[in-house]
């Protein structure tokens, strides 16, 4: 399989409806793909279920709450520090308007892993007892309660790395790497943005981490300029 390179971001969305699960990545600020969000900010994409760690005040995917593009959050952690700028999604959430679906963090990325390795779940006892819980299957295992946490996976994926090359092998940067790994097996349609696109043998294979198999679209540009609004 060989990845599509496309001229923009906007035509890297080419194609895609609404009513999507979109796997989002990036820690805060590293790996973010801020130019693919916009660009689903301007495309109007809507019934979207976003999946990702955290939402930035101000930017592309709060910016889709604030228009009333997405309509479930699964994240890692979702409301405002004390004394910080109130996210849009927040205020949607707290008027009731989105539904929110909390998942620690060990266990986002577990089920994503479980998702992409094609597995039935995973097991842990993060959330027993909790309010996390609820609702949720039990495994006894040598006299040990487990919570059975379901894979967790999406039409689409986004995220940004540094480079890649002409056949969607992708090289990320220091912390930038985070959950994109992972998101890249996990969804069905996996489009990459990068700050630079070389041809096939450039890339020492031993510092590729996320083969072409798994990439479908890739678009080069610059970084977006983003503010921490909170």
């Amino acid at each position: 399989m060989v990845a599509e390179v496309y001229p923009s971001v906007d035509d890297a969305l080419d194609g895609i409806p609404n009513n999507i699960s979109l796997m989002i990545g990036g820690f805060v600020t590293a790996g973010a793909p801020f130019n693919l969000l916009h660009a689903f900010h301007r495309r109007g994409t809507t019934g979207v279920t976003a999946i990702t760690n955290s939402v930035m005040s101000g930017q592309g995917l709060d910016l889709m709450f604030r228009d009333g593009q997405v309509d479930k959050l699964i994240a890692t952690f979702a409301i405002r520090a004390s004394g910080s700028k109130r996210t849009h999604f927040e205020e949607r959430y707290l008027a009731g308007e989105v539904e929110l679906e909390l998942v620690p963090q060990g266990t986002f990325a577990e089920r994503i892993r479980a998702a992409g390795a094609g597995l039935g779940g995973i097991l842990t006892p993060v959330g027993l007892g909790t309010p996390l819980g609820e609702g949720k299957p039990t495994v006894e295992v040598d006299g040990k309660t487990f919570l059975l946490e379901r894979p967790l996976g999406a039409d689409v994926a986004i995220f940004r790395a540094h480079r890649a090359d002409r056949l969607g092998n992708v090289q990320y940067r220091k912390s930038g790497r985070n959950f994109n790994p992972l998101m890249a097996t996990a969804a069905d349609l996996v489009i990459v943005e990068v700050d630079e696109i070389v041809e096939p043998g450039e890339l020492d294979p031993e510092l590729v981490q996320t083969p072409a198999v798994f990439v479908d679209r890739i678009v080069q540009c610059a970084p977006l300029e983003v503010v921490w609004n909170g």
